[in-house]
């Protein structure tokens, strides 16, 4: 029995890991503390199990590539004045084998035991296939 809990997410306006690596290096620069993070409207109810060794997996144009570590829950209020959840992210995107995930709203709850496995330091170091043959290689069961 594992004692974490993921989250999964569409990756909207970057179609790649290394796209969100340098849309998150960009918005980093104008926080306190130099780390990325996702702000959304929903607390996840599961918080402590997803700060407890949990991680952000990101899916790009309906693959799953990549994740990040969740560092902690913060309150960010808007300029609205609403009270939204920043899930804080370790900087570093780890690549995961290619998995297929249909589109969905917000953020879903992953169970570790279904979470792509991450691709191995060397094949992290490899150039990446481009999205849309990673899709129709996941489509097929071949990652």
């Amino acid at each position: 029995m594992t004692d974490h809990i993921n989250l999964i997410k569409l990756c909207v306006g970057t179609e790649t890991p290394d796209d969100l690596a340098r849309f998150q290096t960009q918005r980093r620069k104008q926080l306190p503390d130099n780390l990325p993070r996702h702000v959304t409207r929903m607390w996840p109810k599961r918080a402590e199990e997803l700060v407890g060794g949990g991680s952000l997996y990101w899916v790009f144009k309906g693959v799953c590539l990549a994740r990040q570590r969740v560092l902690r829950l913060d309150e960010v209020t808007g300029q609205d004045g609403i009270t939204r959840c920043g899930i804080v992210l370790d900087p570093e995107i780890i690549r995961t084998t290619p998995m297929p995930r249909r589109a969905f709203q917000g953020w879903r709850y992953l169970k570790p035991e279904d979470a792509p496995a991450d691709l191995s330091k060397r094949a992290q170091k490899e150039d990446p296939l481009p999205a849309s043959l990673n899709a129709a290689l996941a489509e097929i069961g071949v990652l």
